[in-house]
């Protein structure tokens, strides 16, 4: 299951020649993941909350291929490739209409507030991600 989610690049996005920032683009894969959570029902402030547990990325692999420009309208997904009690792995893209600009692979880690070390996933949340089918042919 891809979720995908669309981003405007804004002048602040972009260096002096109207390029994405190579940075702003770990931006627009981590809206991404927020918003591909929230859709599930996990907002990520209440998690921190109730649970108190945060995702950080522990691992990332990004493949710049072409680059965004000023006032593109992309398409950022976030496709979960694989979990464990403790962390998810993305597969992520950035497309601008049918053009690949950047592909990423990202491990995220759920970690204790207090402690700021890995914990378990919220068994709520790891209830949900049950259902969500696991594309491991990435």
């Amino acid at each position: 299951m891809q979720f995908i989610w669309p981003i405007r690049v804004y002048y602040e996005d972009t260096d002096a020649g109207g390029v994405v920032y190579h940075s702003q683009y770990l931006n627009y894969l981590e809206r991404t993941r927020t918003e591909w959570l929230r859709s599930l029902g996990f907002v990520q402030t209440q998690m921190r909350q109730e649970y108190a547990v945060v995702f950080v990325v522990r691992h990332l692999h990004i493949d710049f291929i072409k680059p965004a420009k000023f006032d593109d309208a992309l398409h950022v997904s976030a496709q979960l490739l694989c979990k464990t009690g403790v962390s998810l792995k993305f597969s992520q893209t950035i497309m601008r209409d049918d053009e690949l600009l950047i592909q990423a692979k990202v491990d995220v880690v759920c970690v204790d507030v207090n402690k700021f070390k890995p914990t378990r996933i919220p068994k709520q949340m790891l209830i949900h991600l049950e259902s969500i089918p696991i594309n491991d042919a990435n």
